[in-house]
Parts: C-alpha cells; structure tokens; sequence
C-alpha cells in the first residue's frame, strides 16, 4: 500500500482547511494553515477558480485525508454506506467517525489519528475486553475502548493521558480517566461531526 512520506500541514495547506493531522501544533499559532493561508507550490498564491468536477474532487480528498485513509480504503467505506438505507453521504460520514482510530483520536487516547493507527497496530487498545489491532474497526453504542493494563502503566501514557484529561468530547462519547476507558454513549450524527465538508459532493462524485 502507498504511503504518503511528504510534509503532513502541506495537505492542510492544500484543502485551506484545518484537517488536524499534527495533533496539538494545529491548535497553536506554528499551525502553517494559520501562517501561510495558501496552497503550497510556486503557484500557490495564484487565483484558480474551481468549478464541477474539482470541487467534488477537493471534497472527497478533504474528508480522506481528515480520516487519513487510502484511495482504497475510502472507496469501500463509500461502497458499504451505499448499501445500507438512509442518506449516503451521511451514512459514511458516521461509519468513518465509528472507526476505532478516530474514537481514540477524540478520546484523548493519542496526539493524531495517525497515532491512534499506530498504537492500535501495536496491540495497546481493547474493546469489550477483546484486543483490537485493527485501526479500521467500527464501534457500537455501548463498546469500551480501554488501555490495555499494561500498556497504561507506561510512563508515555501517563503523560499523554495528564496532558489530554481536558480535552472536550462529542456528545456520543464519554471517557474514565481513572479506568483510561472511552465508552460510546449512542452512535454519533451528523450535528456532531464537525468537519466542514458537503458530503453530497463526495456521492456526486462516485455516481459519476
């Protein structure tokens, strides 16, 4: 699989858009999208109008990038929500907000949603009990994501959880910075992601 290896904030840069891949920088006044409020490239500062096709397209990479999937990934997320009944593009909004790296993103848990894919490739999450290696994993109302008891002992944790136990959380999510466990509340909505982002074009788009 591909594997972007450039600049992280030049994506950023590129959707003019906060997209928080950076974890706490993109909070602070060093966040580039603050500093250089352009696309990168010599011809960043040029005015280019967008029209059609390009603004689907600008809508699609915005939400992969946010979620930091591959072209691949993103398409069969698009195709599952597409079975399911209801609105399609709000559909997948919620399926990606339910992947695991994200709830642990949200939690506290991690610095990034990179992070998050990291350490739950390398074993250190559980939910009900049960390890969970898989980053792409979707949660339930009612799921516990916990550290595993080990890995909370670490004294990295330890200051990564200290640093995060005011973080503001989404209404479906609740977090026991004494247990270091997020339970789901209720599956979230679309009023909860606050990504800016008109999924209709990302359906427009693969209708094509």
């Amino acid at each position: 699989m591909s594997r972007y290896r450039e600049p992280i904030c030049r994506l950023c840069r590129v959707e003019k858009a906060k997209l928080f891949l950076k974890g706490n920088k993109c909070l602070t006044d060093k966040c580039p999208v603050e500093r250089r409020a352009y696309a990168p490239g010599q011809h960043g500062r040029g005015r280019r109008r967008i029209l059609g096709y390009g603004i689907q397209l600008r809508e699609k990479q915005k939400l992969k990038r946010y979620y930091g999937m591959s072209e691949k990934q993103f398409h069969l997320f698009f195709e599952r929500a597409e079975r399911q009944k209801g609105i399609t593009g709000e559909t997948l909004l919620i399926m990606l907000e339910r992947r695991l790296d994200n709830v642990v993103f949200l939690a506290g848990f991690s610095h990034s949603r990179a992070h998050a894919r990291l350490l739950i490739n390398h074993g250190h999450f559980y939910v009900n009990e049960v390890k969970v290696s898989v980053p792409s994993f979707q949660v339930k109302a009612g799921d516990a994501v916990g550290l595993r008891e080990r890995s909370a002992k670490s004294d990295e944790f330890k200051v990564l959880l200290e640093a995060h136990k005011n973080k503001t959380l989404p209404g479906w999510l609740e977090v026991d910075w004494d247990g270091k466990q997020a339970r789901i509340v209720s599956l979230p909505t679309r009023q909860d992601i606050q990504l800016p982002v008109e999924e209709h074009m990302v359906v427009e788009l693969y209708s094509k």
